[in-house]
């Protein structure tokens, strides 16, 4: 599953991103990943820059209702803004499934990408996200965000025109099953919006299963 948040940040934080970005060091993308044959890109290379911005990204998701309930968030990488100029892209690629933040492993379950600009600011940049047989394209507004599985390929389509702009994290999820995950999050959702209008006993019941599956599939 897919989830997209069209109101994760304010229009004064996307303001304040923005300018922060656009007095920030930026470099080449793959000094996250050296051998990368795919990655295109240009980094955030600012720390006071990044502090700061990492920090409005991060509080921002993490006070976002239905982030909290999609994702099951137990940890998350401090977001990075990244930047494509015309001509730069991402190949097709899966994310690395773990990863070392401060010294520990972290196991990436879901990846974020956050939008920064107007998407009619710059041409072609879409995320292309594959899903077997079929393809999702995601160019969001000012403001908005993607999750998807870590697992997936996807890749960041050529921008031929304008500047894109982006947050992107990764995220450890307390149910590391995507599956099991999507099921959780659909029975909580049915369970909120139905609830009061069932019975208090019924109510009860679907709680009990709730809580009980939650207790079954969480790791930490």
């Amino acid at each position: 599953m897919i989830k997209q948040i069209p109101d994760l940040l304010s229009g004064r934080e996307v303001k304040t991103l923005k300018a922060l970005a656009a007095k920030a060091n930026f470099v080449d993308g793959r000094i996250s990943n050296p051998h990368s044959k795919v990655k295109n890109n240009l980094h955030l290379h600012d720390e006071k820059a990044w502090e700061k911005s990492s920090s409005m990204l991060e509080t921002a998701l993490m006070r976002h209702e239905d982030f909290r309930n999609f994702a099951f968030p137990s940890g998350i990488t401090k977001p990075l803004i990244t930047k494509y100029d015309a001509g730069m892209r991402y190949g097709l690629h899966p994310d690395s499934p773990m990863m070392m933040v401060e010294g520990k492993a972290f196991r990436s379950d879901l990846s974020c990408t956050i939008f920064l600009n107007d998407p009619d600011s710059y041409e072609g940049g879409a995320l292309r996200i594959l899903l077997g047989d079929s393809q999702m394209r995601f160019k969001g507004a000012a403001g908005s965000a993607v999750v998807y599985p870590s697992t997936t390929l996807h890749e960041v389509e050529e921008v031929t025109e304008g500047e894109r702009l982006v947050g992107l994290c990764f995220i450890q999820s307390r149910i590391p099953d995507t599956a099991k995950r999507n099921l959780l999050y659909e029975l909580n959702e049915v369970a909120a919006l139905e609830g009061l209008g069932m019975s208090d006993e019924n109510y009860t019941r679907i709680q009990a299963v709730q809580f009980n599956l939650s207790r079954m599939w969480m790791d930490n």
